[in-house]
Parts: C-alpha cells; sequence; structure tokens
C-alpha cells in the first residue's frame, strides 16, 4: 500500500468558503474524503497549515516513512524558498497541485518557485488535479 503524503498551505482550510469561483464549493475535508474514497487502496495522511516551518517539517519528516507528497502550498508556492529547499533536501518525489490556474491570474501567481523541485506541477484541474497528481504517484520512480 503506498503512503502519500498531502499538504494543503495557507488559507486552504477555507476551501469551499473562500472565493468559491475560483475553488469550488469543496471543503478541504470533503476532498480528502473524497480522495481515501475514490483511491482506498493508499495510505494518505492529509496536513494543512498556514505555518511555513510546520509545513517544512511535515516534509522533512515524510522523507523516511511516505512514498509521495502533494501538495498545494498555496500562496507559498510564489515566494517559500524555504519550502523549494526542503522539497528539494529530501528523496521523497513530490507533486504540486494547483486547483485554479495560476498562469491567467494576478501577475504575482504566475511563477511559482516551487515548480522545479517537483516531479510533476498540475494546475487548473480543480479538484480532478488532485486525482491526477495521485495517479502520477505510479509513474515515480
Amino acid at each position: 500500500m503506498k503512503k502519500i503524503l498531502f499538504i494543503h498551505g495557507p488559507n486552504l482550510n477555507l476551501l469551499g468558503k473562500r472565493q468559491v469561483k475560483i475553488y469550488g464549493s469543496l471543503s478541504q475535508t470533503e476532498i480528502f474524503g473524497m480522495l481515501e474514497t475514490i483511491f482506498s487502496d493508499y495510505k494518505f495522511t492529509f496536513f494543512q497549515s498556514n505555518y511555513e516551518g510546520k509545513i517544512i517539517d511535515q516534509i522533512h519528516n515524510a522523507n523516511d516513512s511516505m512514498d509521495a507528497i502533494i501538495i498545494n502550498p498555496g500562496a507559498f508556492a510564489h515566494y517559500s524558498y524555504a519550502i523549494r529547499d526542503a522539497i528539494e533536501s529530501i528523496e521523497t518525489p513530490t507533486i504540486e497541485v494547483h486547483l485554479s490556474n495560476i498562469l491567467k491570474r494576478e501577475d504575482f501567481r504566475k511563477i511559482s518557485v516551487i515548480s522545479d523541485v517537483c516531479k510533476y506541477t498540475i494546475i487548473g484541474k480543480g479538484y480532478d488535479g488532485y486525482t491526477e497528481a495521485v495517479k502520477k504517484v505510479e509513474d515515480l520512480k
């Protein structure tokens, strides 16, 4: 059974309430429940934090215990070199996911400092981006 750490960055705990036209109407809990139902042959650990250091700690800890990390870093994608360095410093393959198409949003969102250290980056596919990311775990290593 593959073990996947799902990391949600800042403000993603407000999914379903925050900018529904951009991020959709499902809550974070509903999304995570949907993934567990669709992919019952995987062991998921779900983590959300609005704090950069807590996310970095989860990335470090995943190195010895997880087969993959799927991260939606939220706004941290655009400026957190610390999260980028954490991903780069471990051997656990990481997939970056964004619900919205960051390339068609504000200029500051168009660059992800994390993408180049991730195996895949999936943008603008809504919730389907998460299911695509889980399927891509099979292509890793």
